[in-house]
Order: structure tokens, then C-alpha cells, then sequence
């Protein structure tokens, strides 16, 4: 009798912690939306439920920045670096954790070290480097720099050493060779991987300002992110309800991608430590 009152303390402290870190992530979002339909005299109230509702700083929003053009800049932007980011770091992955070479490990190590490089010390010579070619106000420019990864070799490399070694050989017996073996054999498989980088990518140029802002000066080309950033710098978003709007398109379709993909994701996560 003691144990089960003493597990049902034990969940129920758990369910607590749970309880209270889901409310921590919610209520920020929950208030973004929120702040997005209500009237401009009410935006910064912290009522849970609004007097109105109005859609006036999403029309406010619509008239002043050319959303459509940004939504579609945003998906050419992290769609491109997403799919570049599957193809390399997937290749990278499979050569670590199945072809044997001398300083693979070592090589390996080095990789996992560059994760610790804050993104803003690779700015400046990734910039020297758009402005040399030639590629700044081109997708070319904001798109192929941030094409590469170290998390997602990582998890491919962790992933693909869970694959049974015997169907590799049985596919070389066969006369698969490597590119076959990892297109046609190993991805499919591997679909938790695949669908965990692809959202851990996307969301980093979707959400991203910095790097747009450097190389990016044609507003034709802009994502989303970087034209909600000038249309409140500019004086334009007076409205705070229409910046709450903008962020609010920012962040539904990353939230509903995670929604769909989220029982690969969970099990991606879960086996990517299970061999070192």
C-alpha cells in the first residue's frame, strides 16, 4: 500500500513538472495569436479571452507587406537549404558510420567539435566569400552557405550504424554499389532520420534573420522573417497586433510540419543514442 501511494506521489509530481513546462511553452504562443486579433488598444492586455476578435491587423499587415511573395521566399529559402542539407549530410552520414578509411573517427570527432562554433564567428568570411562570387541579392547567396550541417551528419551517422550490417552486405552481394546502397536501401529506411533533419533544418532558415539581412537587399527576394523585421524597424508596425500576425504565419508551418512528422521525430530522437 505504501508503494503504490508512493508511486502515485511520484507521478503525480511528474505530471506537475509536465503540466508546467507545457503551460511555459504554450502561453508565449497562445498571447502571440491572441495579441494577433485583438483591437490595437487591447494588444498588450494580458486577458486570456479578448472583448473582440478582429482580423484588422491581418488586413493592417497585408496591405503594407507583400506576405504571399515572403511565404514563398521563406519556402524557396529553407525548402532549398533543407533538401541540399538531406543529400550532403546523408552522404556524410553513411560514409562515417559504414565505409572504413583511415581517420574516420578522428574525422569524426572534428565534425562533432565544429558544433560548438557559434554561427556569428563563421559570418563574416562566409560573407567575404557570397561577396567574391559575385552572389549577393541571389538565392545563390543566402541559400548555399548555410547548406551544411554537423547535427544532421550526426544523426544519420547514429541512425545508419543501427541498420543491420547484413543488409548492406546482402546489396553489395547483389552488385549495389554505395550510391545505391544509401538512395535506394538505406533512406528509406530511415525515414525517423530523414524527417528529424528535415525539420531541425527547416526551421533554421525559415525563423532566420541575420544572415538574410547580409546578403539580402532585394526586397522582391526577402523571406518573411527579414520583411516582418523592416516593417517594424521602419516605423510601419505601429500596430504591434499586425508584428504579432506576421509572427503567428511565421510559426504555423513549422508547428503544423512538427505535427505531422512528430511520431518520426520522437523515435529519431529516442535512436540516436542507442550506439556510439
Amino acid at each position: 500500500m505504501d508503494r503504490k501511494i508512493s508511486n502515485w506521489i511520484k507521478r503525480g509530481c511528474l505530471y506537475v513538472v509536465l503540466v508546467a513546462g507545457a503551460v511555459m511553452f504554450v502561453v508565449p504562443f497562445y498571447w502571440m495569436v491572441l495579441a494577433s486579433l485583438k483591437t490595437p488598444e487591447e494588444a498588450f492586455r494580458l486577458d486570456l479571452i479578448p472583448s473582440r476578435i478582429t482580423l484588422d491587423s491581418y488586413r493592417y499587415m497585408l496591405e503594407r507587406i507583400p506576405v504571399w511573395k515572403g511565404l514563398l521566399n521563406s519556402f524557396v529559402f529553407a525548402g532549398s537549404v533543407t533538401l541540399i542539407t538531406l543529400i550532403f549530410t546523408s552522404m556524410a552520414g553513411y560514409a562515417l558510420a559504414r565505409l572504413k578509411f583511415r581517420g574516420r573517427d578522428v574525422l569524426f570527432s572534428i565534425m562533432l567539435l565544429t558544433m560548438m562554433i557559434p554561427f556569428q564567428l563563421l559570418m563574416i568570411p562566409l560573407y567575404i566569400i557570397v561577396v567574391k562570387l559575385h552572389w549577393m541579392n541571389s538565392f545563390a547567396g543566402l541559400i548555399l552557405p548555410v547548406s551544411m550541417n554537423a547535427l544532421g551528419v550526426f544523426i544519420f551517422r547514429q541512425f545508419f550504424r543501427t541498420v543491420p550490417q547484413e543488409l548492406i552486405d546482402a546489396a553489395r552481394i547483389d552488385g549495389a554499389g554505395e550510391w545505391r546502397i544509401l538512395f535506394q536501401i538505406m533512406m528509406p529506411i530511415s525515414k525517423p532520420a530523414v524527417v528529424t533533419v528535415a525539420i531541425l533544418t527547416f526551421m533554421g532558415p525559415w525563423n532566420d534573420l541575420l544572415w538574410p539581412l547580409l546578403v539580402m537587399r532585394d526586397q522582391e527576394l526577402m523571406p518573411l522573417a527579414q520583411m516582418a523585421t523592416l516593417f517594424g524597424l521602419e516605423g510601419q508596425g505601429g500596430q504591434w497586433g499586425s508584428i504579432m500576425a506576421v509572427n503567428t504565419m511565421l510559426a504555423f508551418p513549422v508547428i503544423v510540419l512538427y505535427l505531422f512528422f512528430q511520431r518520426y521525430f520522437i523515435e529519431s530522437v529516442g535512436s540516436s543514442g542507442m550506439k556510439g
